[in-house]
């Protein structure tokens, strides 16, 4: 009886090698300044170079990585411009989806998202960085998708990934347990004021909490 093995497809191989590379940005197991080295990178992973490469092209067009020189590429380091302008779009569109979410959820939607909360305090209790980061990227991505507008998803598509990265950094968990829990609530009132007033709220104090993660206690203060 003969067997056959597999080759899987370089295009699933490359999405592979990129999933796993931003992730390890994100978790922070790669940090800013890190080097990316096409050859270790692909002996680690146990692929070619050529799915590499493709992947740190990808992670260079979604802002994860910058190339230095000709050959030296790095995970970016994030500036205060950075993070202002990424919670200005937070600002613009996640507050508008919180309006709209109060008003369409449904009540499968907002079980949905008491069930992230439930799994979101346990990953708080047990201080698991980063299932906190998954959970609550998913349920800030739950929102945006009971706000039931296509083009909203579409635009915050292109840096979700950056916005997951910034979150990270944030590590005051109980108090985004506790925001999270009066943005539900707000939105599952059915009130889109008072879920907007909530989502601006919580932004603004995220905002706040990762500047003062990044750059110190006295950048936080400037943002007032």
């Amino acid at each position: 009886m003969s067997s056959t093995t597999k080759t899987e497809p370089l295009g699933a191989v490359r999405e592979r090698v990129l999933a796993t590379l931003r992730q390890d940005i994100i978790a922070g197991r790669l940090r800013p300044g890190d080097r990316l080295v096409e050859r270790e990178l692909a002996e680690r992973l146990g692929v070619s170079r050529v799915p590499v490469r493709e992947a740190i092209r990808a992670l260079v067009a979604e802002g994860f990585v910058q190339f230095e020189s000709a050959r030296r590429t790095v995970v970016r380091r994030l500036t205060p411009a950075d993070v202002k302008e990424l919670f200005e779009l937070r600002e613009a569109l996640e507050v508008y989806a919180a309006g709209l979410a109060a008003s369409r959820a449904t009540p499968e939607d907002l079980a949905e998202v008491e069930g992230l909360l439930d799994q979101a305090a346990t990953a708080t209790e047990a201080g698991d960085a980063e299932a906190i980061t998954d959970v609550n990227s998913r349920l800030h991505d739950r929102i945006v998708a009971m706000a039931g507008n296509t083009l909203l998803i579409e635009a915050l598509e292109p840096v979700a990934g950056r916005l997951r990265w910034m979150t990270r950094r944030n590590e005051e968990w109980p108090q985004l347990l506790v925001e999270h829990r009066e943005l539900y609530e707000a939105i599952a009132s059915g009130d889109p004021n008072r879920a907007r007033a909530h989502a601006l709220t919580h932004v603004r104090t995220n905002h706040r909490s990762t500047v003062r993660q990044l750059f110190g206690e006295a950048a936080a203060e400037l943002l007032g």
